[in-house]
């Protein structure tokens, strides 16, 4: 269970990414112990960790200052995520135990493709889709023998789209039936590549394991970019509201 300062750090963190608190406003912790009912000790306890996540900055005087993260911001932390995780890939297809954790991964491509042949996507299926992303993820991560490669993707884990296994979902293409199937085929392509990262591991060809993971990486750079151009005021919350769902 997570200590009260982590819990407190999460709720702020959530007001500030989603605007609740706007970039360069003041935060000081007469204001969060009120807002959040609690004592001074957790809320300093969780405005350092919000500190070194960037989030926000101590003040000249006193109190701290609000940094949102931008769209632009997550762009970036989105690349240097996709060079990481295809980092692990191409350490995991060379790792002598990597047959180990191959039935993980062949797990959650086999649940996704299922999820995907039901033929509609509503939050449950979100829910199982996004948990086996997670799955085949993570194991790549933590099996590619690197632990510093798992532990900078952590440090960017609490920006939108940026946790391990974050999967886009656009619910105005899955809502309309003419466009649903469109929505389908990038899920099935999406785990397509999965698919051949598996079995490139699997092969231990790394190079090939290496270049899918890279490309499969881009498409949430791709994702973003076309938000960008269907709203030109798109905005880090709107983001949010592409990540699926909780829980």
């Amino acid at each position: 269970m997570d200590s009260i300062d982590s819990e407190l750090a999460a709720r702020i963190r959530n007001d500030i990414v989603t605007g609740t608190y706007a970039a360069d406003e003041r935060l000081s912790e007469a204001q969060l112990c009120d807002t959040h009912s609690v004592s001074r000790t957790p809320v300093r306890l969780a405005l350092r960790l919000l500190e070194r996540e960037g989030l926000i900055r101590r003040n000249e005087g006193r109190g701290y200052i609000v940094q949102s993260p931008s769209v632009d911001d997550i762009l970036q932390a989105v690349q240097v995520r996709g060079h990481l995780e295809s980092l692990a890939a191409r350490l995991m297809a060379q790792a002598p135990d990597r047959a180990d954790h191959l039935p993980d991964m062949a797990a959650a491509v086999d649940t996704i493709d299922s999820l995907i042949e039901t033929g509609h996507v509503n939050d449950e299926v979100i829910r199982k889709m996004q948990a086996a992303n997670r799955q085949f993820h993570r194991t790549v991560l933590k099996a590619c023998g690197n632990d510093y490669v798992g532990y900078t993707c952590e440090q960017i884990s609490h920006l939108p789209m940026l946790a391990v296994g974050s999967m886009v979902f656009d619910r105005a293409v899955f809502e309309e039936p003419d466009q649903c199937e469109r929505g389908l085929f990038r899920l099935r392509l999406g785990n397509a590549q999965h698919r051949v990262i598996l079995e490139a591991i699997e092969k231990g060809d790394a190079v090939r394991a290496e270049g899918m993971m890279r490309e499969h990486s881009h498409t949430m750079l791709e994702y973003i970019r076309m938000f960008e151009k269907r709203d030109a005021n798109l905005t880090v919350a709107d983001l949010i509201a592409y990540s699926g769902v909780e829980g």
